[in-house]
């Protein structure tokens, strides 16, 4: 039986996302009138609401649809504006311009609102999971944070790094981008009144996706249309970011373009770009990526079997499918 596509995942949780979508412009509400610009500016930036919708789904995944009530229509608006405001302090750090087709928040507004908003967003994300008035829920979106922040530290010191190494790698998009995914997937199944087994499969399913989302997000940054991408070709080239299928280049060139790719890890040579996918797809770095990915989204559809059989975990098993095969 064939998974369901994006749009008919989207089309399962559209009603409860509605809802999340309204609790987000309900509460981003401050009488600082500057807050209120930059956060809709970028909330309203659209997206696919993707770490919402997992913690929605998981919950389905694990309790039907009467699991999916206001107390995760409101984690699942924390789990957004966390990640909002990871996108705030990113962009800050990476001195991007563009995101999702249009200019970043800091390249409208600056950096200084931008940090700032990025610091409110994550103290709501706080006031509103402390409305919830559990002890479980709090230490795990307190830890997830704070692996997060380290992550952002992590990739700073690998920055314009040539000696990165794949493991290295994975260590960073493990805080950036997984263990997001994972809180939404496991405070899901929680909030279902899972059993344990189940709620441990789900954090389990979101940590490898989120590893399967990143991995092929990175494999877009070297191949994808620009314009389709919504962002700059080779941006991560140009942050001096050494992601996977460069990381293989490196290690599987002739010594002497391994010694230039290195130079141009080292200099965030943006000019470069064509002699970097040259060599990128001269030693499959692209497939070996894409492979990588696959083989994490593979895991993460394994850890469903723990699951219920519903259209919940379909749709879970879908974004799986999805996180390694989209163009965006």
């Amino acid at each position: 039986m064939p998974s369901p596509t994006l749009s008919e995942i989207q089309a399962l949780a559209r009603a409860p996302m509605a809802a999340v979508d309204a609790l987000i412009r309900r509460r981003l509400a401050s009488d600082v009138v500057l807050i209120n610009q930059v956060a809709e500016y970028i909330v309203g930036a659209g997206g696919k609401r993707l770490r919402p919708m997992l913690l929605l789904l998981a919950s389905g995944a694990a309790g039907g649809e009467a699991a999916i009530d206001a107390r995760a229509h409101q984690l699942a608006a924390v789990v957004e504006f966390i990640h909002t405001a990871t996108l705030l302090h990113d962009d800050v750090v990476d001195e991007s311009d563009m995101r999702r087709g249009r200019r970043t928040a800091n390249a409208v507004w600056g950096n200084a609102a931008s940090v700032l908003v990025g610091d409110f967003l994550y103290s709501r994300s706080f006031q509103l999971m402390v409305e919830l008035q559990r002890m479980e829920v709090m230490q795990i979106l307190a830890d997830t944070t704070n692996r997060i922040a380290e992550g952002e530290v992590l990739q700073l010191l690998h920055i314009r790094n040539p000696d990165t190494d794949e493991a290295a790698y994975l260590r960073v998009i493990e805080r950036k981008t997984a263990v997001l995914f994972a809180a939404a997937t496991r405070l899901g199944g929680l909030l279902a009144g899972a059993p344990a087994k189940q709620v441990d499969a789900l954090e389990a399913f979101g940590l490898d996706l989120g590893y399967a989302f990143q991995i092929a997000d990175d494999v877009l940054d070297y191949a994808a249309d620009a314009d389709v991408l919504g962002k700059n070709i080779g941006d991560d080239l140009a942050e001096g970011k050494a992601t996977l299928p460069l990381i293989h280049a490196i290690a599987h060139s002739d010594a002497a373009t391994s010694a230039r790719l290195r130079e141009i890890v080292s200099a965030g040579d943006a000019e470069a770009l064509d002699e970097v996918v040259a060599a990128i797809r001269a030693t499959g770095g692209l497939d070996y990526s894409r492979a990588r990915a696959d083989e994490y989204a593979a895991r993460a559809e394994a850890a469903l079997s723990a699951l219920p059989v519903n259209a919940y975990t379909d749709a879970l098993r879908g974004l799986a499918r999805y996180a390694v095969s989209r163009e965006v």
